[in-house]
């Protein structure tokens, strides 16, 4: 049995980079369900639940906006970092020679109206660790806006805000007059079978009258 919460995210910059785009980012035309899913983690996680995204709908126009911004091409050594806590000397990083400027295509003034529910997994407890603890949880941190971890629109620099919707209004977004957009094939999410090397899973994301129906497209995901 699943138990479901609708929630509106919105932010004024969002990027949902593009895995094709090796060089610089490109985000997708709308938010991605992985990215749906990590926002609604970020407010409420526990191995005893996996949370499943139902639908999206987008409430404004998708416009796309450019910066340029430096980015290191390589991570800094955990062996230098280790190096330094063990002699107790300070690490310079020393990154000029290192820093790329490269840019970025992005989204700007997003507002999303998400469906989603969670399944109780493997991992939880007894009758103590039912679902009805966990979604009260859920909509409690949700109503108090509390979260384990910033939510964010796909960078950690773009910072997401969250809030719960606890009746079935209806709202009258950009493309509720649209018949249909084909944003093509879109990263539906990551799977953990193989711990060591997730494999990414596409669906094609359809959105009519503005809304993506999530749930609907789930037969369809591909490798």
């Amino acid at each position: 049995m699943g138990y479901g919460i609708r929630v509106r995210v919105s932010g004024p910059r969002a990027c949902f980079t593009r895995p094709e785009m090796k060089a610089e980012r490109v985000s997708y035309d709308v938010i991605t369900p992985s990215a749906a899913r990590g926002i609604i983690e970020a407010v409420y996680w526990k191995p005893a639940i996996r949370w499943v995204i139902d639908r999206i709908e987008v409430l404004n126009e998708i416009r796309f906006d450019t910066f340029r911004r430096n980015e290191l091409e390589s991570k800094l050594s955990y062996r230098n970092a280790k190096e330094a806590c063990e002699k107790d000397t300070e690490l310079h990083i020393v990154a000029s020679e290192k820093r790329q400027q490269r840019a970025m295509t992005y989204l700007r003034d997003v507002s999303y109206v998400i469906d989603a529910h969670f399944v109780m997994t493997e991992s939880a407890g007894g009758q103590d660790d039912g679902p009805e603890k966990h979604y009260n949880i859920a909509l409690r941190r949700l109503r108090k806006g509390q979260h384990f971890m910033q939510p964010v629109l796909g960078c950690r620099e773009f910072p997401a805000t969250v809030e719960l919707l606890e009746d079935r209004e209806e709202f009258r977004g950009f493309y509720s007059d649209t018949p249909e957009k084909d944003f093509g094939f879109m990263l539906y999410d990551l799977d953990f079978s193989n711990a060591d090397s997730p494999d990414p899973r596409f669906f094609r994301a359809v959105m009519r009258n503005g809304v993506i129906d999530v749930a609907s497209s789930r037969e369809g995901v591909v490798a």
